[in-house]
């Protein structure tokens, strides 16, 4: 029996279970389509609590097998690390300051710039930040507009027009 990977499978055990209760905690009053607000979090939950059950099985039994061997550094790399959380950070605080659009962008353009540090390039070149801009750009804005425009699901924007 290998502790660590039955204490993962009882771990996720656990939270499919809380998410079950959590879930029926919930109305589950039909509506659109037939199903409530608490029939997805109840597929999780199960599909959670099955995985779970299975993990603490292969455990018990043996361990998990034909496992790789795991890639990359042997440890984390902070300043990575504090790069996607800066851009995740600043996009929650600018989300309705700035527009979805450019808090996204932003959130993007940190991200790659944590996953490039991480890496190991930690040069920082004008050529590649502004590709990152496009990019992020190319992401936010159409998933805003179809948000927004197409969905009528209200985001934050910049302006009140609804496109950007």
């Amino acid at each position: 029996m290998k502790a660590p990977q039955t204490a993962l499978g009882v771990g996720t055990l656990g939270a499919g279970i809380v998410f079950v209760w959590g879930a029926l905690q919930l109305s589950s009053d039909a509506g659109y389509a037939g199903v409530g607000p608490n029939f997805l979090p109840l597929v999780v939950g199960a599909m959670l609590s099955v995985c779970g059950a299975w993990l603490v099985w292969e455990a018990l039994a043996g361990g998990f097998r034909n496992m790789e061997e795991p890639s990359g550094a042997e440890r984390g790399d902070w300043r990575g690390f504090a790069w996607v959380s800066a851009g995740i950070l600043a996009n929650a605080a600018l989300i309705t300051t700035i527009g979805f659009i450019l808090s996204c962008t932003l959130c993007f353009v940190l991200a790659v710039r944590g996953f490039k540090a991480a890496e190991g390039q930690r040069g920082f070149s004008l050529p590649a930040v502004a590709l990152d801009v496009v990019v992020g750009l190319a992401i936010s804005a159409p998933v805003f507009w179809m948000f927004t425009q197409l969905l009528s699901i209200g985001l934050p924007g910049l302006t009140s027009t609804g496109w950007l």
